[in-house]
C-alpha cells in the first residue's frame, strides 16, 4: 500500500487510467471484429458501414496513446483490403 498521500493519489490515478484504457481498448477491438465478421459473412454494405464506424475508434486510440500510429495504419489497410477483396468476389 502507498506510504504517503501523494503515492496514494498516484495509485488511484493509475487505476482510473487503467480502467479507462481497458474500456477504450475493448471498444477498439469490438469495432475491428465487427468489420471482420461482417466481411466473413460476405455482406459488402454492412462491412463498409462497420469500417466507417471503426476508423474513428482506431484514430482515437492513436490520439490516446493506446496504439502506435503505424499499427493504426496497418489495421485500417488490412480492413480496407478485406472490403476490396469482398467487392471483387
Amino acid at each position: 500500500m502507498a506510504n504517503s498521500a501523494q503515492a496514494l493519489k498516484r495509485a488511484k490515478q493509475a487505476e482510473k487510467n487503467r480502467q479507462t484504457n481497458m474500456a477504450a481498448r475493448t471498444r477498439l477491438r469490438t469495432h475491428i471484429k465487427r468489420v471482420v465478421y461482417s466481411a466473413d459473412d460476405g455482406n459488402t454494405e454492412a462491412t463498409e458501414a462497420a469500417y466507417k464506424e471503426a476508423v474513428p475508434y482506431i484514430d482515437g486510440a492513436v490520439t490516446k496513446g493506446l496504439i502506435h500510429r503505424n499499427k493504426a495504419a496497418r489495421l485500417k489497410s488490412r480492413l480496407n483490403a478485406r472490403i476490396v477483396k469482398l467487392k471483387q468476389a
